[in-house]
C-alpha cells in the first residue's frame, strides 16, 4: 500500500510564492506517475500538473508559466512550485499517484493525499 502526504500550504499575499511537497511511503509499491489537483469550495476537483516517470510533465492552462511539478524519485517526493499566486489559486491542494505493486505490478491503483489548503489574499 502507499500512503501520500502533501505539506507546505498556507497563507500568502496575492503575487507571492509557495512550494508543496508531497511524499510517498509504503512497502512493496513503484508509482508510475503523480499529479497535483485542487478543489477550492463549491468547485470540482481539477488538474493542477502531472509528471510520469520520464519526467513529462502536463499542466491546466490556468497554471501553465507560474508552477512547476517536479519529482524527486528515489526520495519518492513530488514538488509543486508556486509562483505569481492569484486569489483564484486558492484551494485544497492534492497530490495523488498511480501505483503499481512492485511483486504483482499487472494491477493499477491510484491514491490521494488528504490534501494541503493553500489560501491567496488579495
Amino acid at each position: 500500500q502507499v500512503q501520500l502526504v502533501e505539506f507546505g500550504g498556507g497563507l500568502v499575499q496575492s503575487g507571492g510564492s509557495l512550494r508543496l511537497s508531497c511524499a510517498a511511503s509504503g512497502s512493496d509499491f513503484s508509482i508510475k506517475a503523480m499529479g497535483w489537483y485542487r478543489q477550492a469550495p463549491g468547485k470540482q476537483r481539477e488538474l493542477v500538473a502531472t509528471v510520469n516517470n520520464d519526467g513529462n510533465t502536463n499542466y491546466a492552462d490556468y497554471v501553465k508559466g507560474r508552477f512547476t511539478v517536479s519529482r524527486d524519485i528515489p526520495k519518492n517526493m513530488m514538488y509543486l512550485q508556486m509562483n505569481s499566486l492569484k486569489p483564484e489559486d486558492t484551494a485544497v491542494y492534492y497530490c495523488n499517484a498511480d501505483w503499481v505493486f512492485r511483486s504483482s505490478p499487472q494491477w493499477s491503483f491510484t491514491k490521494w493525499g488528504p490534501g494541503t489548503q493553500v489560501t491567496v489574499s488579495t
